[in-house]
Formats: C-alpha cells, sequence, structure tokens
C-alpha cells in the first residue's frame, strides 16, 4: 500500500525533542504533521482541528517510546495506535514503551479524544510515522554495509543483510539513522503481513491497572498539596444569596472557605462554595456544615415528567422543517396504511466510576495542570482565559481517566482547582462528590421524536415524516436557543433507507439545565425512534424485521449510499445468522429475539437480543453484536468497547434516568440511578465483518442499536410495546 506525502513526517531535532519530553538520551526521534480538518461531530466552542505532532524515540539502547496523544479513558487508545505504530515500523513489541503525551497541540495536533474519532483520523499518520522510521533505520544499516537499501530488510527491532544475513540492532542504528534523509513517501504493509494490527495485544498498561500502580486523575500528589469539595447552585443559572462559613472555618484541619462566582466562557465553573482542607474527608465533612441560601432563577420550575409531555406535544403537532425530498403530501394521501409513534427518552448522566477530579498549581509565572481529561487544549484555553495568559503557558498533565463518556471534555472542574489554588497559594486537588456530580453536571438530553410512515398497498414504505425535539448541545454556547438546529438531524436525513417522500422537522426544546456529549450522543434516540420504528412496521405489514428493512435499504437509489446501505444489510444479514433468527418462533415461551441496525460514527452496528420476559420482569439472556468497523487495530480492546456499550444499554433501556424536580436533580448516587450490576450481564457475542475498509469508530456505536433490539425482543416475548427510555424507571 503506497501512500503519497499529504501528510509530514520530520527528522526532529534531537535537543528541542529532549527539553520538551525530558528524555536525556540519543537515538532517533521522528513526529509527523497532517494537514489541518474538523473532527466529525464535534465542536468545542469553536472548530476542534487535527493538526497532529506524534513522536517516536528509538534510544541508543534500542528502547522504543512512543507517545499517545489521545486521552486514555479504558478505551484502549494508547495500546491500539503505537502498536499500529510498531507494526510499521517492524519493532519488537517487548522493547516499546508508552507514554500519554502531555497537552500540547502543537506538538501532538488536536488531543479531543471523543466522536469515535482517534483511530480513524491517526491511523493512516501513526502507520506513516512508523513506515517512515523504519526506511531511515534500513538506509543507515545498508550505508554501514556498503549494500543498496533494497538488499536489506527490517525485522523484529533489527536490520537484516538479506546477501549474508548479518543483523543490526535498531539500539545501533538509531543515532546514524537520525542523520538520513526523511522519505518523501512510504509504503505501507499489506494487511497479510500485519503483525500487530488486527490481532489480539494485552494493554499495554495492564499489569499497573491490576495492581493499582497507574495515576488517575485522583492520584496525583505533591508536597503542600491541599484538597477541597465543592457544591454548587443545584438550579442552572442560580446565584449564591448568602453564606454562613462559621461552623465549617471551626472544623479542625479547613485552611478556608472560598466563593467561586460563575465564570462565564464555554466550560468555566457555574459558581459554587469550595472548603480546602488538609485532606479530602475534613473537606467533605466542613462542607456539609455550611448553611447556603441560593437564587435558583429562571428554572426553578423545571420538571422532567412536564417537559416530556410537552416535548411530546411539540412533535405531534407541525414543527420547524428541517429538511424535505419527493412528495410527502402525496404518498400519504395515498398510502394504504400510516403508521404512527412517539419515542421519547430522558436525561442521562456520565457518572464515570470516577468523578471529577484535578490537581492545579498556579504561581506567579507558571500554572501546571494535573487531570483525567479528553480535552487538555480546552483546559489551556479556559484557565488561560481565567488566568489572563497564553493558553501555551498552561502545561497540562493528562492522568489516566476512571471512565469519562463525554463528561471530562467539560473543564469546569479544573477551572475551579486553578480559582482555588490561586486563593490560597498552594496547589490544591479538587474532588466533587458523586452527588455534586449527578446534581450538578452535564447530561444527555432529554427528547422525543414522533415518526409516521406511509406505506402502499404492497407494504411498501413510501413516505416517512420525522419530528424530532430535544434541548441540543448547542445551548452551552447559545442559550437563547429554543430547538435544536436543523443540522442537528442530519443524522436522521442521510439516515440510510432508501424513501423517496420524505420530512424531518425541530420542534421546540428550550434547555433548563446544561447539556453535553454523552456516549454515541444522538445516534442513542436516533437508533431507538429508526429500530422501533422498522420493527412496528414490520409487524403493520406481517413481514419479519429483517425482510422488512431489507426491502427499505434496497429502494435506496442514491449511488453516494451505495456503501451504507450494502454494510448495513451485511451487517443485518450476519445478526440474523448468528442468533438464528429464522427460527426465532421456536424459542421456548416468554423468550422473544429482536434485531436492529443503525449506522453511526461511520460505523455499522446490527445486534440481535434474546430476553426472557415475566410479567415487568425483563432479563436479557444473549447478544449478538455484528461490528463492521472496517480494520479492527485490536480485537480485545475492541470486543470489549462492544460488551461496554451491552452494559450501558441496558442500563439506560431498563432504569437509568436523571429526573429533575423544581429544578434540580432527585437523583443523587447510584441507589437512585442504578447501572447495571455484573450478576445482570448477558452472554454477549461479538462478530467482526473481515473487509479492507479503512478503521472507523467504536467508543459510541454501539449503543445505538441496542435500545431498539432490546425493545423489539420484549415486544416478541410479551406482546407489550415500550417506546420511552427507560423502559421501567425509577419511582422518584
Amino acid at each position: 500500500m503506497s501512500v503519497s506525502k499529504q501528510n509530514t513526517v520530520s527528522n526532529e531535532s534531537r535537543r528541542k525533542f529532549l527539553k520538551q519530553s525530558g528524555l536525556a538520551t540519543g537515538g532517533l526521534v521522528l513526529g509527523i504533521s497532517l494537514p489541518q480538518t474538523t473532527i466529525a461531530g464535534f465542536k468545542m466552542g469553536e472548530d476542534s482541528t487535527f493538526n497532529p505532532n506524534a513522536f517516536i524515540h528509538i534510544a541508543d539502547n534500542g528502547d522504543t517510546l512512543i507517545y499517545c496523544g489521545r486521552c486514555e479513558m479504558g478505551q484502549g487508545i494508547s495500546t491500539a495506535l503505537p502498536a499500529a505504530v510498531a507494526d510499521e515500523l517492524e519493532a519488537d513489541w517487548t522493547r516499546v514503551n508508552i507514554k500519554q503525551g502531555e497537552g500540547n497541540e502543537e506538538k501532538y495536533g488536536s488531543q479531543a479524544t471523543g466522536g469515535s474519532a482517534s483511530i480513524r483520523t491517526m491511523y493512516i499518520p501513526m502507520r506513516e510515522a512508523g513506515a517512515a522510521a523504519k526506511v531511515m533505520l534500513v538506509a543507515a544499516a545498508a550505508k554501514v554495509w556498503g549494500v543498496p537499501a533494497q538488499d536489506c530488510m527490517a525485522d523484529n527491532h533489527f536490520v537484516i543483510n538479506k546477501n549474508n544475513q548479518q543483523k543490526l540492532g535498531y539500539g545501533e542504528l538509531a543515532s546514524l539513522a537520525a542523520n538520513e534523509q526523511v522519505p518523501a513517501s512510504v509504503t505501507l504493509k499489506e494487511k497479510k503481513d500485519y503483525k500487530y494490527i488486527g490481532k489480539d495485544i494485552a494493554r499495554h498498561n495492564q499489569g499497573d491497572i491490576v495492581v493499582g500502580k497507574l495515576t488517575y486523575g485522583v492520584d496525583t500528589k505533591m508536597p503542600g498539596l491541599k484538597y477541597a469539595a465543592i457544591t454548587h447552585c443545584p438550579v442552572m443559572g442560580g446565584k449564591l444569596k448568602s453564606v454562613d462559613k462559621t461552623a465549617a472555618k471551626q472544623v479542625k484541619g479547613v485552611i478556608d472557605v472560598i466563593e467561586i462566582p460563575r465564570f462565564e466562557v464555554p466550560f468555566g465553573s457555574l459558581g459554587g462554595v469550595a472548603v480546602v482542607a488538609d485532606n479530602t474527608w475534613t473537606a467533605q465533612q466542613a462542607l456539609k456544615k455550611l448553611k447556603i441560601e441560593w437564587d435558583l432563577g429562571e428554572h426553578q420550575s423545571y420538571d422532567t415528567k412536564a417537559y416530556k409531555a410537552q416535548l411530546v406535544k411539540n412533535v405531534e403537532s407541525p414543527a420547524q422543517l428541517a429538511a424535505e425530498r419527493g412528495d410527502i403530501t402525496k404518498a400519504f394521501a395515498e398510502a394504504e396504511h400510516v403508521v404512527k409513534a412517539t419515542y421519547t427518552g430522558g436525561h442521562l448522566s456520565h457518572s464515570p466510576m470516577e468523578p471529577n477530579a484535578s490537581v492545579v498549581w498556579v504561581q506567579k509565572d507558571s500554572c501546571e495542570v494535573w487531570a483525567a481529561t479528553q480535552s487538555p487544549a480546552d483546559i489551556q484555553k479556559v484557565l488561560g482565559q481565567y488566568l489572563k495568559r497564553e493558553p501555551k503557558d498552561i502545561f497540562v498533565n493528562v492522568t489516566m481517566a476512571g471512565g469519562a463518556f463525554g463528561r471530562k471534555f467539560k473543564c469546569d472542574y479544573v477551572h475551579e482547582a486553578a480559582v482555588l489554588s490561586q486563593a490560597v497559594n498552594a496547589p490544591v486537588q479538587l474532588t466533587w462528590s458523586r452527588e455534586e456530580d449527578m446534581r450538578t453536571g452535564y447530561y444527555h438530553s432529554i427528547n422525543a421524536q414522533h415518526i409516521e410512515a406511509a406505506v402502499d398497498k404492497d407494504g411498501n414504505v413510501t413516505g416517512w415524516l420525522h419530528r424530532a425535539a430535544f434541548p441540543a448541545i448547542a445551548s452551552l454556547f447559545d442559550p437563547s436557543l429554543d430547538r435544536a438546529p436543523a443540522n442537528n438531524l442530519g443524522d436522521v436525513d442521510n439516515h440510510p433507507f432508501g424513501i423517496a417522500n420524505y420530512r424531518s422537522e425541530t420542534g421546540e426544546a428550550k434547555a433548563h439545565t446544561r447539556i453535553g456529549w454523552y456516549r454515541a450522543v444522538y445516534a442513542i434516540f436516533y437508533g431507538f425512534a429508526f429500530g422501533s420504528a422498522a420493527d412496528e412496521l414490520a409487524h403493520k405489514t406481517k413481514k419479519d424485521t429483517v425482510s422488512l428493512l431489507n426491502s427499505i435499504y434496497d429502494n435506496n437509489k442514491n449511488a453516494e449510499q451505495a456503501e451504507q446501505v450494502a454494510r448495513s444489510k451485511g451487517a443485518l444479514a450476519m445478526a440474523a445468522k448468528m442468533s438464528n433468527w429464522a427460527n426465532r418462533d421456536k424459542l421456548p415461551k416468554n423468550q422473544g429475539l429482536g434485531i436492529a441496525v443503525h449506522y453511526s460514527f461511520n460505523t455499522y452496528v446490527a445486534m440481535a437480543v434474546r430476553v426472557e420476559v415475566n410479567g415487568e420482569d425483563i432479563k436479557v439472556l444473549e447478544v449478538d453484536a455484528i461490528v463492521d468497523c472496517g480494520q479492527v487495530l485490536n480485537t480485545d480492546s475492541a470486543t470489549a468497547q462492544m460488551e461496554g456499550a451491552v452494559v450501558m444499554g441496558m442500563s439506560l433501556s431498563l432504569r437509568t434516568e436523571v429526573v429533575f424536580r423544581d429544578g434540580a436533580v432527585v437523583n443523587s448516587n447510584f441507589h437512585n440511578y442504578p447501572v447495571l450490576r455484573i450478576n445482570e450481564m448477558p452472554q454477549v457475542n461479538v462478530h467482526f465483518m473481515e473487509n479492507d475498509y479503512k478503521p472507523t469508530g467504536l467508543g459510541e456505536p454501539g449503543l445505538g442499536p441496542f435500545a431498539p433490539a432490546l425493545a423489539n425482543a420484549v415486544f416478541a416475548a410479551s406482546g407489550k410495546r415500550y417506546r420511552d427510555l427507560p423502559f421501567k424507571p425509577m419511582s422518584m
């Protein structure tokens, strides 16, 4: 596979690299730079750009260090991408060390870790970096032996002279190779020659995770460190009226009680009161002794039950046009049947196992941060604005994240730690409690969707009306928005269903809390609506769901969507095969099989879910997950991503919902936001479609098809149709 050099690979100055990285050895250092682009689906205040500069360092002793510029939060990116580099480099994986890159977009390019974009955008550049290093090592060895480079080959950390089988190790060649010219283009390996790409490779830091050596956001310690706990107004936009600090200040070990004003920039603090003490426990206990009065503001009447009912009314009535094609009026006028349904879902909390935590040390001439973050650049931007310093002067150490799911894109918890550090003139570790994270975080959008489908006398779907209403993420940047922008329905408008007569509309839905990116984002409710509606149409037309879906896909005559159609159908067919869909009627009593397929984040996922239903009890027995994400980099972590999607999908389908009453969140911890427990985990069978497409995302696409497949399975088992997520919300 020959690759032209639209990307740039450069031989970095050893002195410059060592100064930046803190290494104290020589060797070969390579960086990569790419043309600017935008990460699809993400806009963090301003367009996030993609201009990476990832480094490979081969030391004189042969040890190879590869930096990962993206945040490792359990998804395995810090193993998958370096393994791709090592594959092209022909490196011995046991000689490779991996280090998390600090916040530095000039050096690493965009470090925004989300949108399932890391592998999609970094796969080729990282491979090219490895291939370029290999070419330079081979060239150096050829000069030593006085033979043409084509007479040499690289293998397992050596360059071999094919004429006489002499070997030179990478360590022996590193300094010589550093003087070689960087190749203008490289030839990448063929798939059949991969050693690490597509294989089951253990995570590079697995041992440290198991024995507790890995540093997460809450683990940072240093001399003079102070500890803080914080509380915020429970209603978005509320302000502090008064606070009595007397009792809190009398607690032994308390250093100060500090009011933090709202910082009116995206991802800045919403304002609160914090206690700084000599340990976290003292800070948390003293916080409870504060007597606070809040001005709750305009959103104090927010009630999710009433709001969801209003959203339903908004989508069951004409709304604002988003997109249309064909003649939908004629399609419905001539329809034999019109199938209507409204699908809804509640707010969701990210609830990572590691709550928000950071350490910040603000000094006169420096500011250093240690944080589990999905976007170090946003930390640099926000703290730069707050401290009135250049973003590049904010040094961000990126730690391992104990879960994130989109919450750690927002750096309010880091900004607050900076305020506290500046106030007490010491490094401060701020840790939000679980309760504080759940009550004053960012939430997945509450939503409603109404679908009307026209069906002709032959059972063909000839028209589709799709209305959606949900408070948009864009409301973070423009609070005046009263509905999702039309482009937020792009995944609906571009869905690969072949329906000639189509109209989408966006209904009124003003935000009354902070809305943020959540794993799979809008694919959760779009997937639920499309997958459930397809099953309902199949029931109405007396077809099975797979046949109905195939007939709709086959009606798509748009050549630009031919690949989407073919890959969607391929994943669906494999799901039907693996789940024994053809014999679903032979399942035991009270069992049912449901199926759905959804395309999101450039990846195709089909799921077949088998359940057992006894009254109100729903037990998920088995899930077949079929994934077409192109080339899989690491089968172990890729499989884990799908298993994790099932866990999260079961939670949001069956029980988790954030409830607001009187403007504030009612939930407080996992006792009333109950996520899936290990004893409830079903058998999950994951299959990856084999093809030669470039790799796409895996972190998010698994959520889209799960909820509809589950709902369809419950209907097959019991005849009961669930159209609201979660199916069985807790009574609060």
